[in-house]
């Protein structure tokens, strides 16, 4: 049995909303001060952790790592059981999320994400915030009837996965309402067919005319409006989401004990490794359930930081500078720009890895925090006077980078945020160049032998290889998204490669998806977030008189 932490709260890392409860935050989504949800303790690990869960199957190490952040007041042990098995039982394998070795001389592991419904790896989290809204809506609705009861209004943005994994995970679901937003003509085909061919009433997909960044702008406006919140009951499914950071934490230690037990079968002596993990990264929330995995105790030797040509995080561990747009490089002999802080065009670049195409990381803002309160907050000694300080320096970023497009942090809290992670930048001819090796050096996995990334895990696994090598030293990357979903970039790649044909990669559940009847309303740029909140306003009362 699982020791809960009774008194677990949550507060937000802009300095308000104090003492929330865990059903609270995942209700909300995102706090009224405008900030991110965090618990106000990271949990430490029971002393026994690695010998009691080293055989765990994934659910029931998802059972041990929620319920140290759910109190059993909240979600008694047999019902987190209950949502637990229900999240995981739609996934195509019985280890939800397996690892597969590349590259044995480099010790490079691939953690396959994509065996969901959706075939990404937000289905890991999204089953789950799913599942908690239902389970969380019933209790609430117990007994009442027709205008008693409480509707929910469920909001996102996507880049391409998050939407599909959200629509999936609450389609049909009974007293809510989805909708999401996505940049027309941004994502993958196969990503908008999974979004738009879902025609269940309570599912609503936006086109909006601009950016991912445009889309997560809207839905936090809309989220910062008191009319919209005052008449609806609004939640988030973006990884602002805090039960969708702590769903992420269970496969860093799933992963880290697949590795330990391949290696122990391998080679019995070999039994302390050194596992680092590499994150294909875009809005933060992957690589932070890591960071918490890490805080708790799970020994990660290095976060490593993949970014595409978007590197707003890359180039600030280089520097310490948060911008939105980077300073032109200095010229180096010959003129060539020196690598480090490169030049950008204004605003988002498209690339292969379209999912990554983000200005600005919302989940980093989470990081900001216990960074801010570890350094800024050491000069109290008082608990919510460093939580006070914490919260105030974050806001004071936040409000200059959205003034000034950027803030600077000093060197301490650098040096603090070089501890756990580092970070590279992979550019789309490295990616196509890192798909092609991989499909021609690996031999025992995927289609006829040849193993075939997607164009956000090549940024991943790009990223790794580059690191230092020894025996000890063994790097775990996250595969994101099944490489079907990205037939453009996989094509450019790998066509005319001996072996490869894109068709026996397709899974079934895609076929004659692109044909299907779809259900879509655009929402031009000069509409913005009004032309959103109606289309919201008059859906859920539509749906509303529907069910009465």
């Amino acid at each position: 049995m699982a020791s809960h932490t009774a008194s677990q709260k949550y507060l937000s890392t802009r300095g308000g909303s104090y003492d929330l409860s865990f059903e609270e935050v995942v209700l909300k989504g995102l706090a009224s001060d405008g900030g991110l949800f965090i618990p106000e303790d990271i949990p430490s690990l029971p002393a026994d952790w690695h010998d009691k869960w080293k055989d765990l199957s994934f659910q029931e190490l998802a059972f041990e790592i929620f319920s140290l952040y759910i109190s059993p007041s909240e979600i008694p042990p047999q019902d987190l059981r209950g949502i637990i098995q229900r999240s995981y039982s739609t996934f195509r394998t019985p280890q939800v999320t397996p690892i597969v070795t590349l590259d044995s001389k480099r010790n490079i592991h691939l953690l396959e994400l994509f065996h969901g419904p959706t075939f990404a790896f937000k289905d890991v989290a999204l089953q789950f915030l799913g599942n908690l809204f239902e389970y969380f809506l019933v209790r609430r609705n117990e007994g009442k009837t027709g205008k008693e009861r409480e509707q929910l209004t469920v909001i996102g943005a996507t880049s391409g996965d998050t939407g599909s994994a959200a629509i999936y995970g609450l389609r049909g679901k009974k007293d809510v309402s989805v909708f999401i937003t996505f940049p027309y003509g941004k994502v993958s085909p196969i990503q908008e067919a999974q979004m738009t061919t879902v025609t269940d009433a309570n599912v609503h997909c936006l086109a909006v005319q601009g950016t991912f960044d445009d889309c997560q702008d809207i839905v936090k406006s809309l989220f910062a409006d008191a009319s919209l919140n005052a008449n609806h009951r609004l939640a988030a499914v973006n990884s602002i989401n805090w039960a969708r950071i702590l769903a992420q934490i269970t496969y860093y230690f799933s992963s880290y004990f697949s590795l330990l037990r391949q290696l122990s079968n391998q080679s019995p002596s070999d039994s302390n490794p050194q596992i680092a993990f590499t994150v294909p990264t875009g809005n933060f929330g992957d690589i932070l359930a890591g960071y918490f995995a890490k805080r708790m105790g799970l020994p990660v030797a290095k976060l490593l930081i993949a970014t595409n040509s978007n590197d707003i995080l890359h180039r600030f561990w280089q520097s310490g500078r948060y911008e939105k747009h980077a300073v032109p490089a200095p010229q180096a002999e010959g003129g060539i720009k020196e690598d480090g802080v490169q030049a950008h065009e204004e605003g988002v670049k498209e690339t292969l890895s379209p999912a990554m195409d983000i200005l600005v990381s919302s989940n980093f803002e989470r990081l900001l925090w216990f960074l801010a309160h570890e350094i800024h907050g050491a000069q109290s000694s008082d608990v919510k006077e460093k939580r006070r300080i914490a919260g105030e320096k974050v806001r004071s970023w936040l409000n200059d980078l959205k003034s000034k497009d950027g803030f600077a942090v000093d060197d301490a809290l650098l040096k603090a945020a070089k501890r756990d992670f580092a970070s590279e930048r992979v550019n789309d001819e490295q990616t196509i160049e890192t798909i092609r090796e991989v499909f021609c050096t690996t031999g025992t996995t995927g289609a006829n032998g040849n193993y075939i990334l997607d164009p956000h895990s090549a940024v991943g696994i790009a990223a790794s290889v580059r690191q230092p090598t020894s025996a000890e030293q063994h790097y775990i990357s996250l595969s994101t998204a099944h490489p079907a979903k990205f037939s453009h970039a996989v094509e450019r790649a790998l066509k005319g490669q001996d072996g490869f044909s894109f068709e026996q990669v397709l899974p079934r559940e895609f076929d004659g998806m692109l044909d299907a009847e779809k259900r879509v309303r655009k929402i031009e740029r000069r509409q913005g977030s009004e032309g959103v909140k109606k289309v919201i306003i008059e859906e859920v009362e539509k749906e509303l008189r529907n069910a009465h």
